[in-house]
């Protein structure tokens, strides 16, 4: 059964698409959350690690092909991907097939942060830009912490899908929040990182949110459920219960981009504030 799978937000398409997918530990997904309230969520393997998917976003507007992530680092060897039980079941690529598109139809790529399970698909194994025809979208605080990494943050980011891009002179930088052509723009979202930004579309009076690792999974959506991988755990906190309740009155559709089995959601509310409810 394919991932791709399309939904309809106002007048604008737009496809859930995916490569492959991962595992990592449950503790760090879910924090200080017991393991006896999450496991049933999302069980844990004999090695404690949960099930993840990478699902990048097409958005099909005005002639324009916009995507969201581009999938995880495919230059990691055996060990990295063993260590993350990686399975390319589907890619990127397949998924843009699906629906009669290649790299090179790409205008625009829009990176919510650069982790390697994010933007590891921004080059080829080759070193080249791998959407040649796309100008790379990212927070100004985003590509500078990368390139300043801590021992907190070093193994999320990879030199070999950053630099090549910035070299081309391919990034385009923004500070805050910003439009990036009309019906889609930038939101930042900080707390699993300061550079962290969400993506918005508006069309015909509806909304969509594509809320980065603010919101990783359906699981995730109790304020208390913040990642261990968060590195501001409180400016996470702090971020959901500004949006959640907005997105909630708007009806927004909410794309978690590591939901093993969910694309498409939408908010309702539950005894602690909201729960996500996939879209039939």
């Amino acid at each position: 059964m394919s991932w791709t799978t399309q939904q309809r937000v106002g007048d604008t398409t737009v496809t859930s698409l995916t490569d492959g997918h991962f595992r990592l530990d449950g503790g760090a997904m879910f924090g200080t959350v017991p393991k006896v309230l999450w496991n049933d969520l999302n069980p844990a393997d004999e090695l404690n690690r949960i099930s993840l998917r990478i699902n990048p976003l097409l958005i099909q507007l005005d002639g324009r092909n916009i995507l969201v992530e581009t999938g995880f680092w495919d230059q990691g060897g055996d060990k990295f991907e063993n260590m993350y039980a990686l399975d390319r079941d589907e890619t990127v690529f397949r998924g843009l097939n699906d629906v009669g598109l290649s790299p090179d139809d790409i205008h625009i790529v829009i990176n919510t942060h650069l982790h390697f399970d994010h933007a590891g698909r921004n080059v080829t194994p080759a070193g080249d830009p791998t959407f040649p025809n796309a100008r790379y979208v990212v927070q100004k605080q985003e590509l500078h912490d990368a390139r300043h990494a801590h021992e907190r943050s070093r193994a999320s980011y990879i030199a070999g899908y950053i630099e090549p891009i910035a070299d081309a002179g391919l990034f385009d930088l923004v500070e805050g929040e910003g439009e990036i052509v009309p019906g889609v723009s930038v939101l930042p979202l900080p707390g699993h990182n300061l550079g962290q930004q969400g993506v918005v579309l508006r069309s015909g009076g509806d909304t969509l949110v594509y809320t980065a690792d603010l919101i990783a999974t359906t699981a995730h959506v109790p304020y208390a459920y913040v990642m261990g991988y968060d590195l501001y755990p409180v400016t996470c906190l702090e971020m959901r219960k500004k949006y959640l309740p907005q997105w909630y009155e708007e009806g927004a559709i909410i794309c978690p981009p590591h939901d093993p089995a969910v694309a498409f959601a939408r908010l309702q509310e539950a005894k602690r504030g909201f729960k996500l409810e996939a879209l039939e």
